[in-house]
């Protein structure tokens, strides 16, 4: 009689199927979910080897907590939401999970209109999401010599996009990075390897949750 056990790891199962006699235990895992990094340098790796940069970062983290997965970098250095939503298509390319979206700090590096960036990232989780991808956003800030009004337009985006389309955000995406010279590049903007690895640690579990959610 054969008889099935699933073993659940996080959110992915592995089911070995026990056969009694002369079979013999054959493991069928389940394939590795696949997550796209659509972002900017801060997800690129501006300056970095590829190894240290957020992709592979955040590869190592999600194995430390359990989870295989397929990272794929679509970040681009420099990139604003309208660069993003105008590669968007052939950026997620194939079968993708997740997407995180990190961009818009080129936007308010920029000054740019928060009203046109919110339209962005909103028609870009529209998109995404239509395909069948789960997508974790991620939040940033306006730099402080923005000025107060300019914060106050910028800052809340994310929330509010996240609500709206009931999706997980990270807040921050440059938390625990951004006030720690130790954790940037000399040019105070960029995260350096032990930056990076920063980020990637305290993001992993977001985004096992974010594979999680239905």
């Amino acid at each position: 009689m054969n008889k099935s056990i699933t073993l659940i790891l996080g959110p992915w199962m592995i089911s070995l199927c026990l056969l009694t006699g002369a079979g013999s235990a054959i493991a069928a895992p389940v394939p590795e979910p696949v997550i796209v990094a659509l972002g900017d340098s801060l997800s690129a790796g501006y300056e970095l080897a590829e190894s240290d940069a957020f992709p592979n970062q955040l590869k190592a983290a999600l194995g430390k907590l359990g989870l295989g997965a397929q990272l794929r970098n679509a970040a681009v250095s420099g990139d604003t939401t309208t660069g993003g939503l105008s590669r968007l298509d052939w950026a997620i390319d194939g079968n993708v999970d997740l997407v995180i979206l990190e961009l818009g700090a080129n936007d308010a590096l920029r000054g740019l209109d928060p009203k046109g960036t919110e339209s962005n990232l909103d028609m870009m989780i529209t998109k995404i999401k239509a395909r069948g991808i789960k997508v974790l956003l991620a939040g940033m800030y306006a730099p402080p010599n923005m000025g107060r009004e300019y914060a106050d337009a910028f800052n809340p985006i994310y929330a509010r996009l996240a609500a709206r389309h009931q999706i997980p955000l990270y807040p921050f995406f440059l938390d625990g990075v951004a006030a720690q010279p130790g954790l940037r590049l000399a040019d105070g903007m960029h995260p350096n390897p032990a930056g990076v690895k920063v980020i990637a640690e305290r993001i992993a579990p977001f985004v096992i949750k974010a594979l999680a959610a239905k």
